[in-house]
């Protein structure tokens, strides 16, 4: 274990980085979001390409310092271009052993250990279900380990405030802050003003405090000169522009602010709480200045009848919920398909069944958002590939409901919900359009008669004379919309609604693939695998190999070109948070034999993870990732769902 130097006289020497993978753990009532959060930000104003990987308990009341209740938060900045938020990290911050124990195995070797010394106590051990201590037991060789007294330090840079120990206590995340500040070359300055402007306003006392554990921190890793020098990553070379760190859920919400006001109609968003999806009512309910209705709802089925009342009356009904939710609205998500109605469905989704794993990332529902309903229901289906896209996919989700006149599903999860990356902030005239039109004219309106192209029934406002029309679940007539029981048109327009939403592929842009237009093999992917996917592809054409990468972000209808692409390659491979939900529709829907690697451990995809199997798909001896002792991959199969 090594101890921190004595003072030294000189300013350590800066040792020029690539990139850093660093994770904060400790308990979830250890600030250890808001610490991650802080030097995120900090690193997007300082010029880095960022990407996060939150990840705290659902228990969320653990008991303190046990394996259930730990908390952590990854940050991967980088001076390139980067997609994922990093693999194994260069740097362990651990608050107490139970933090220690859950992360140490990911750590690569050689890695750096910073840990809380006040709370390696046998009492701490004994929670941990930790014999002893880990600093002394083995376990810590190889690493740089540096063991601090960060709990009794915080207390004393915090003495002056007399705040009593456990309001001292909680600033010591702060003090960890700052420790890392210095070692990656930062000063406080940045990490300040975003304490003042979270806590000044409310509780300038704690905002104090955080400052002064904060410069503590910094003050005691220079003083000791806790490493022989410090670590600088240089500002990355990003496209020009304005740019802010965004998290999915909060890039979602601008994004249907944007498409309502691109529009020019109201939004209402109605949704019951207490899931995935809340942070995206959080941030909508903050926006009312922009026209937005956010309503909090007492169930989830009251939330979408919200959503098809509003899109009834010529707003944009808006709905978002989790699996669970998606389950108990898929009825009246029938209605709305019926109604031929511009409802959209968020869906950020994570582990199941039940209530699973709900604060665990999975990409679960494909199946339930292409079939989860009682008859014949087609409802439309994207999905972003990155927090950022999320903005872009939700105002595609509404461009594509209004045109379409059509219920669509927007399939994030909570890797995207709560990572957060850099966005560079669209101009207006960048945006795509959404132009409305509502019927108007009484001459031979018919309320199911559909335009030509698209097969959209038209939009008639409730109250417009001459208009009037019956709405419902019961089975329409074609064209004039009575309801009718005859078995012929109820087959017609089963067909038609089906026709419809095909149709929409007709406006679909092509199918991005990253490297040979043909070759060995394409790993395609949906969703949040898009980072792991596509660093696993670079990695293996810098090696020689023929393998492309593709996204899809629209799934039903798929692209029309998505089936001359797969016939492209020799072998595809489609790696899912699931058992293979996309690899049995493309099996049933192009023949071809597509091979799975699925993962259900309510965890993204590392990279290292999808380069192994491409190197073992196409023996690629050479196919080891650095960094990463091979062996057995738990929980990392290339089986799941057959058809």
């Amino acid at each position: 274990m090594n101890e921190p130097q004595p003072p030294a006289a000189e300013e350590p020497e800066h040792a020029l980085v690539e990139s850093v993978i660093i994770r904060f753990a400790g308990d979830s009532g250890d600030g250890i979001q808001t610490t991650g959060a802080l030097f995120t930000q900090d690193s997007a104003v300082t010029g880095h390409d960022i990407s996060t990987l939150p990840d705290f308990p659902a228990e969320i009341r653990a008991p303190a310092g046990t394996l259930a209740g730990v908390s952590s938060f990854q940050l991967n900045f980088y001076s390139r271009d980067i997609h994922t938020p990093g693999d194994r990290p260069d740097v362990l911050v651990a608050m107490n052993p139970a933090a220690l124990h859950a992360h140490l195995g990911d750590l690569i070797p050689g890695g750096m250990v910073i840990v809380n010394a006040d709370s390696f106590t046998p009492q701490q051990f004994k929670k941990a279900g930790l014999e002893g201590d880990p600093r002394e037991d083995g376990r810590l060789d190889g690493h740089t380990v540096h063991s601090l007294p960060v709990t009794s330090i915080t207390l004393k840079a915090v003495e002056s405030l007399a705040l009593g120990r456990k309001r001292g206590e909680r600033c010591k995340n702060m003090f960890t802050l700052g420790v890392v500040c210095w070692l990656y070359d930062r000063d406080t300055d940045i990490i300040e003003r975003l304490i003042d402007a979270k806590f000044g306003a409310a509780d300038p006392t704690t905002a104090e405090a955080n400052r002064l554990a904060l410069r503590a921190g910094h003050a005691y890793a220079g003083t000791v000169r806790l490493t022989p020098h410090r670590y600088h990553v240089e500002r990355a070379k990003l496209p020009p522009g304005k740019y802010r760190r965004i998290t999915g859920n909060s890039a979602t919400a601008l994004g249907f602010v944007a498409a309502s006001k691109l529009s020019g109609r109201p939004l209402l968003f109605a949704s019951y709480p207490i899931t995935p999806a809340s942070d995206i009512l959080h941030e909508l309910a903050r926006l009312r200045h922009f026209g937005v209705k956010a309503a909090q709802c007492e169930d989830e089925i009251a939330a979408i009848g919200a959503a098809i009342g509003a899109a009834y009356g010529g707003a944009l009904g808006l709905t978002a919920t989790s699996g669970p939710g998606v389950c108990l609205k898929s009825e009246a998500v029938g209605l709305a398909v019926m109604a031929e109605l511009p409802v959209v469905i968020v869906d950020v989704q994570r582990g199941g069944p039940s209530t699973g794993l709900p604060t665990k990332t999975e990409q679960a529902d494909l199946l339930q958002a292409l079939y989860g309903r009682h008859g014949e229901s087609p409802v439309a289906v994207v999905a972003p590939c990155s927090p950022s896209d999320c903005f872009h996919m939700a105002l595609e989700a509404f461009r594509i409901a209004v045109r379409h006149m059509c219920p669509v599903f927007f399939l994030s999860d909570g890797y995207l919900a709560n990572g957060s990356e850099p966005w560079r902030i669209p101009a207006s005239d960048e945006l795509p359009e959404i132009p409305v039109e509502f019927a108007s004219d009484p001459e031979g309106f018919q309320p199911y008669a559909r335009d030509p192209t698209t097969l959209a029934r038209p939009w008639a406002i409730p109250g417009t004379p001459g208009l009037e029309h019956r709405i419902g679940g019961i089975e329409k007539r074609d064209g004039t919309g009575e309801v009718c029981y005859e078995p012929e048109n109820h087959a017609r327009m089963t067909r038609l609604r089906a026709e419809k939403i095909q149709r929409i592929a007709r406006d679909l842009p092509p199918t991005t693939v990253l490297g040979p237009e043909r070759g060995e093999l394409l790993v395609l992917g949906w969703g949040s695998t898009y980072g792991a996917i596509r660093t696993a592809a670079e990695r293996a054409r810098a090696r020689g190999l023929s393998v492309a990468s593709a996204q899809l972000r629209y799934l039903n209808p798929l692209p029309d070109d998505l089936g001359d692409l797969l016939a492209r390659y020799e072998r595809v491979l489609v790696p899912e948070l699931n058992s293979g939900q996309l690899r049995l529709v493309l099996r049933a829907r192009y023949l071809v034999d597509v091979e799975g690697l699925n993962k259900v451990e309510g965890q993204p995809f590392r990279t290292w993870e999808i380069e192994e199997k491409i190197a073992r798909m196409i023996g690629d001896p050479a196919g080891e990732p650095a960094g990463h002792e091979c062996g057995a991959v738990a929980g990392v199969v290339g089986g799941g769902l057959s058809s």
